[in-house]
């Protein structure tokens, strides 16, 4: 009660010198929901009750993004291939897709087996709490009420106006959907290959001696080119000032069903929690209440695992395990398929399950051809609807040991490590998850050989490490441990956790290093220890360490809000700041200006004064960044093998002894490297894009016809504010993930939390929203949200307008 009235005396304060502002709190009568629209189309929802919340939310939500959240109930439905034909892309993953076709196939099993129904039924820690239940069921009555309001026809979004398959949703479609953001850690590396699994015939071969290399390296390739964020939480040592602060930085697609959506969700006096959430998930999975600040970072546990079972070669629907025979589970799964010519079809499969889990016969793209053995799937997050209830609970934690005590008791985060600040000053690092049980010892005696290249083998910093188990021996499924949440989990107390007053975060490697002063051990299963990291994870460490060093050419010590933001967007690349000098050298020295290339020899002469000048950074004025970023993409990948690997031809390797400083000095001698220098300037003359080309003429993204540049880079470059290009549908740029929802948020004394915010490409997908591009805007400046979270800040928003469901 202190607290609260000394907020309100200091906004009161902050009023008074600018205007006479009457602060009335929101409706709270039974039955009355009010969404306050501040600036940028941000909602602010109050409600007297969890069901009310949730109606706000479905409303807002379906106002904002109705033809997204549609396509997705039609995606977990499985009928994908009914309205929109079997060959379409259907986005199912984290980082890929797949046909509509393997989509339905796979989403209609699971409805099939009625996973989501047993596990919705469940009490929780199981199934849904009772608070989350409301919440679900007013989410279903606001999304509703929202197309009873407008009808299909009605809706001004062309990418589902009229569509048959814009229909009103059930509870059970919501937590479908749920279930499938939470699985999709291995669906986007198994699906196909589980929707098409089938024994062998004629001369298939068994799999190469190599596929484990193969795995690693495709599951490598996924880490990289796949979702990712950073996360830093700054203790009391860490700000200028004392208190604690958080940097979120999710690194998440720019389109489709994995868009993040801003709201704050408040039942006065009881909740309170304002941040993000994968749009049409009524919960906020990143964000703050009063007292507790937190993001995610995708981690390096892989939420899956395979065991190798030995099929009859007479039969190879029945496997071998400790020395008796069984049948494998045959499993008809129908779809009904729009025919080419209007006409209604059906597809029918037959796929296959063990004790283990389902046959698969590919992984990330890497053939695993069922012959003398198959490989079944165990998914961590099959059965896991738990994940609801820790992002709920995350909603009302009180300090970063609540945080630790929620993510131990429910074990539903999927497939994220937590980074969180609290009013305490404390900073957290938590990689607490739903992770297999596979302890060192297990994993010693139980992998296969080619489960030991993929569960030790390393390609590239965080690449997470993969299980292939004897499937012969039952003893190797995954054990149940008493300690865990559910059967085949991992002890949550055995997996890695720090709280420091200075600082600790995360860049999607593994958990070593979540503070060099403190390096982290943990089970492998986890992620690799003292190896190379990313230069994104040394950006994300030596940016902490120059700040609360003054080292980083900023005035005085510690952070500040406004220098967490500047460090944020000064789109630094440590990997430039690693390589760029030796790059210049290298470039000077060639010969007569004159490059190898693939086609021969190439004048290079111009390219060297353009990189000589640029300053290593990926500002919209940038002149350079983009020829480095070509020739950095160019350069030779290590020879195809597992065990640890360079990101690039380093001349000093890595010293776990300086993790943070090593490898480091490009090895600009060998022919190589010198021949993708070549070929960057090749394809930027052949594009006809200019050597000192600035990155807002290249890096950009379409909104209404208009080209918007986007400042930021690939994380291979060492950036934190990570961009991924790519074009569109007819071949121009366009920006395709990368930062997504960021937050900056400060915790000092008794005050109210200090926040900024950015939805990098706004609210709404819809193009005729007048929040389709705003942010996105405000972001290519470089420009933040102040954030509106106390009911004096929300009512002081100059834009505020009010909708009421009564």
């Amino acid at each position: 009660m202190a607290r609260k009235k000394r907020w309100l005396a200091v906004a009161g304060v902050a009023l008074a010198t600018t205007a006479t502002v009457t602060v009335t709190a929101p409706s709270a009568e039974p039955g009355a929901t009010t969404i306050r629209y501040t600036e940028f189309g941000i909602p602010h929802i109050t409600a007297s009750s969890f069901e009310g919340l949730g109606e706000g939310y479905g409303y807002a939500a379906a106002k904002d993004n109705i033809c997204t959240l549609a396509s997705t109930y039609l995606m977990v439905n499985a009928e994908r291939s009914r309205y929109l034909g079997p060959d379409g892309y259907a986005n199912t993953g984290t980082s890929g897709g797949t046909t509509n076709l393997n989509s339905d196939l796979y989403f209609q099993r699971i409805k099939d087996n009625g996973t989501v129904e047993r596990l919705a039924d469940l009490p929780a820690p199981h199934g849904p709490e009772p608070e989350v239940k409301e919440t679900v069921r007013g989410y279903v009555q606001g999304y509703n009420r929202y197309l009873a309001e407008t009808g299909a026809d009605g809706i001004t979004d062309l990418a589902c106006h009229g569509a048959a398959w814009v229909r009103p949703i059930t509870e059970l479609d919501v937590y479908r959907h749920v279930h499938s953001e939470v699985i999709m850690g291995a669906a986007q590396y198994l699906l196909d290959g589980q929707v098409t699994a089938a024994p062998a015939v004629g001369s298939a071969q068994a799999p190469a001696g190599d596929t484990g290399a193969k795995i690693v390296e495709a599951i490598s390739a996924g880490h990289r080119h796949g979702v990712g964020s950073n996360a830093l939480a700054v203790g009391s040592q860490g700000v200028a000032g004392g208190g604690s602060m958080l940097l979120g930085n999710p690194h998440f697609p720019w389109q489709g069903k994995n868009r993040l959506w801003q709201s704050q969700l408040t039942i006065p006096g009881r909740f309170n929690v304002s941040g993000a959430s994968l749009l049409g998930l009524p919960v906020v999975n990143i964000g703050h209440n009063e007292d507790v600040a937190w993001s995610h970072t995708v981690a390096t546990v892989a939420p899956f695992g395979l065991f190798d079972v030995q099929v009859d070669p007479l039969n190879p629907t029945k496997y071998l395990v400790d020395g008796r025979w069984e049948d494998m589970t045959a499993q008809q799964v129908s779809v009904d398929v729009r025919n080419p010519d209007g006409t209604m079809g059906k597809v029918s499969r037959t796929l296959w399950a063990t004790r283990y889990g389902p046959i698969t016969t590919s992984l990330a793209g890497v053939p695993l051809p069922w012959v003398v053995s198959a490989h079944a799937v165990r998914d961590v997050n099959m059965d896991n609807l738990r994940a609801v209830n820790t992002w709920f609970r995350l909603d009302q934690a009180r300090d970063t040991d609540d945080v630790v005590r929620i993510l131990e008791s429910t074990q539903g985060s999927p497939f994220f490590n937590t980074v969180a600040s609290d009013r305490k000053g404390n900073a957290l690092y938590a990689g607490i998850q739903a992770a297999p049980n596979i302890t060192d010892e297990h994993a010693k005696s139980c992998l296969t050989l080619t489960g030991q290249a993929t569960f030790y083998g390393l390609r590239l910093p965080g690449t997470p490490p993969v299980s292939i188990l004897d499937g012969k021996r039952s003893e190797c499924d995954w054990p149940a441990d008493p300690n865990a949440v559910a059967p085949g989990l991992l002890d949550p107390k055995k997996q890695p956790r720090l709280t420091r007053a200075d600082f600790a975060g995360n860049a999607n490697d593994s958990p070593w290093l979540a503070n060099p002063a403190e390096p982290l051990s943990y089970p492998r299963v986890m992620g690799d220890m003292g190896t190379t990291r990313s230069t994104r994870t040394q950006e994300l460490i030596l940016t902490a360490q120059k700040r609360l060093d003054g080292t980083d050419g900023l005035p005085g010590k510690g952070f500040t809000p406004e220098s967490m933001r500047s460090l944020l967007f000064a789109d630094r690349s440590r990997t430039a700041e690693l390589a760029l000098a030796d790059t210049v050298k290298m470039c000077q020295g060639f010969l007569g200006g004159l490059a190898p290339y693939s086609g021969g020899l190439i004048n290079v002469s111009q390219a060297c004064p353009v990189l000589a000048a640029w300053d290593g950074t990926y500002r919209l004025d940038s002149r350079g960044a983009w020829l480095f970023e070509k020739f950095w993409a160019n350069l030779p990948v290590p020879d195809l093998g597992v065990g640890p690997v360079e990101t690039a031809p380093w001349k000093v390797g890595f010293d776990p002894a300086d993790p943070v400083h090593t490898p480091n000095t490009l090895d600009t001698g060998r022919a190589d490297v010198w021949l993708a220098f070549g070929n960057a300037v090749h394809a930027l003359r052949k594009a006809g894009i200019p050597l000192d080309a600035p990155i807002s003429a290249v890096q950009t993204v379409t909104r209404d016809g208009e080209r918007i540049p986007v400042h930021g880079a690939p994380g291979s470059l060492g950036v934190l504010n990570v961009i991924t290009p790519g074009v569109d549908a007819a071949g121009a740029p366009e920006v395709t993930w990368g930062s997504s929802f960021i937050q900056q948020v400060s915790f000092t004394g008794d005050e109210p939390p200090q926040v900024s915010t950015l939805m990098t490409y706004s609210q709404s997908a819809a193009p005729t929203s007048p929040h389709h591009a705003d942010q996105t805007k405000l972001f290519s400046a470089g420009h933040w949200v102040t954030g509106r979270f106390t009911e004096e800040q929300i009512a002081a928003s100059p834009v505020l307008h009010t909708t009421t469901l009564d």
